[in-house]
C-alpha cells in the first residue's frame, strides 16, 4: 500500500472529528489521541465515542479503537481511523507525525508545543500562534470564523454567546438521560436527572446533543445543547457547518506549509 502522510488529531469532539473526517477524505493517515474519559455533547458525530464503545461513525467513516499505537497501521490499511487513548500526547514523540493538530478546545492548552511535529495548529483560544504553536484557527462565530492566525490567539469565548441553549448542571452526580438526541423536547420539559436533580430543557426545540448516560458530571459542566429550529432534526448526525469551516482552514494550512496526503 502506498505510505501516506501521518497526522495526528488531539481530541475527538465535534469540532475535531469535522477535522479529522475532512483530512481521512483527503487522504491523510489520521490518528486521534483522546482521552479516556471524553465528555461529547453531540455525541453522534464524534469519534471520541470510540473510546466507550470501541468504534464510532461519523457520516460513513469509521472510528476504531487501538490498545497500542503499533496497531494503527492496520487499521489505516482497513481505511478507518484509529483511536488512542492518549491524554499527554505522549504518541507524538513515537509516530513522528509530519503535523499534529490541538482540536480539544479546552480553552487552554494542555500540553501541545512546536517540539511535538514539524508544524503544529491549534484551534480555538489558550494558544499563541508562534509561540505554542505554529498557527492557531478562531472558532468563534462570526465574520473571523475559520481564519487562520500566523501570530497571536483566537478570540476568548464571549460569555453568554448562545447561552440559552446550552444547559448546564444543576448539580455534581450521575447523569440519567430520559431524552436521547434527536428528540423534539418542550421548555422546562426534564431531559435528564443528575443523582435526582431534575435537568430542565432551556427552550423548545431539537435536542441536539446530551452527555452519555452515566457519565459522572460536576456541577455548571455543559451537558446539553438544543437547537430552536425543530427542522433541524436531521442535522444531528451530520457534521456541522462550523465544524466545516474549521476544516478547511486545517487544510488550508497543510498544503501552503507543502504538507500533502
Amino acid at each position: 500500500m502506498e505510505q501516506k502522510t501521518i497526522l495526528i488529531v488531539r481530541g475527538g469532539g465535534d469540532l475535531a472529528s469535522g477535522v479529522i473526517h475532512r483530512l481521512y477524505c483527503c487522504g491523510y493517515r489520521v490518528l486521534v489521541l483522546e482521552c479516556h474519559k471524553p465528555s461529547a455533547i453531540r455525541r453522534k458525530v464524534s469519534f471520541g465515542e470510540t473510546v466507550f464503545d470501541g468504534t464510532s461513525a461519523v457520516e460513513g467513516v469509521t472510528g476504531r479503537l487501538i490498545s497500542d499505537i503499533a496497531d494503527a497501521e492496520k487499521i489505516w490499511e482497513a481505511k478507518e481511523i484509529p483511536i488512542l487513548g492518549d491524554k499527554t500526547g505522549k504518541a507524538a514523540k513515537k509516530l513522528k507525525p509530519a503535523a499534529l493538530i490541538d482540536a480539544i478546545l479546552a480553552k487552554k492548552n494542555l500540553g501541545t508545543n512546536r517540539d511535538m511535529a514539524p508544524l503544529t495548529v491549534a484551534l480555538g483560544p489558550g494558544f499563541e500562534a508562534g509561540k505554542d504553536v505554529d498557527f492557531v484557527i478562531e472558532t468563534q462565530r462570526g465574520h473571523n470564523l475559520g481564519r487562520v492566525i500566523r501570530k497571536g490567539s483566537a478570540t476568548p469565548n464571549i460569555a453568554g454567546y448562545g447561552k440559552e441553549r446550552v444547559i448546564h448542571s444543576p448539580a455534581a452526580g450521575i447523569m440519567h438521560n430520559l431524552s436521547q438526541i434527536g428528540d423534539i423536547v418542550e421548555k422546562d420539559q426534564i431531559l435528564a436527572r443528575v443523582d435526582d436533580v431534575p435537568v430542565y430543557a432551556s427552550l423548545t426545540g431539537v435536542l441536539r446533543g446530551i452527555i452519555r448516560d452515566g457519565y459522572e458530571v460536576p456541577k455548571g459542566m455543559k451537558i446539553a445543547d438544543i437547537d430552536p429550529r425543530q427542522e433541524q432534526k436531521k442535522n444531528c448526525d451530520t457534521i456541522s457547518d462550523k465544524a466545516r469551516c474549521i476544516a478547511g482552514s486545517v487544510v488550508e494550512i497543510l498544503l501552503s506549509e507543502g504538507v500533502l496526503p
